[in-house]
């Protein structure tokens, strides 16, 4: 088992890791729309939803991995009338990938982010 930690995404706010590797398979942990210095980026969906990406897409890389190897993702909505804008963005970032996926809608997510994405990957 190995523990990911990478400072181009956001440190853990908690007693986590951004993501733990397991026989070839990346486990990231749940990331919202925080910076590298751990500032919430944007108000809107559109910004937070990116970040988020960002985030996910710079912690794959320091996991051996990337979007293209993602088999299961989970998407966490504070509103799910944000479904669609997050499914345009989320079809930029995987392209013709489309792995299996849940979205949830859920009360409230850490420091009111309004989205919050964790993904399980194959590590190269």
């Amino acid at each position: 088992m190995n523990f990911v930690d990478t400072k181009n995404a956001p440190s853990a706010i908690g007693p986590y890791s951004q993501a733990v590797i397991v026989d070839n398979r990346v486990y990231t942990s749940g990331q919202i729309a925080l910076d590298v210095d751990g500032n919430m980026v944007g108000d809107d969906i559109k910004k937070q939803t990116v970040q988020v990406f960002n985030n996910l897409v710079n912690i794959l890389e320091a996991s051996n991995s990337k979007l293209c190897l993602v088999i299961k993702a989970n998407i966490f909505l504070a509103d799910m009338d944000d479904f669609a804008i997050v499914n345009e963005i989320y079809e930029k970032y995987f392209k013709d990938h489309k792995p299996a996926r849940s979205t949830i809608a859920v009360k409230t997510l850490p420091k009111n982010a309004l989205i919050e994405i964790d993904c399980i990957a194959i590590s190269k």
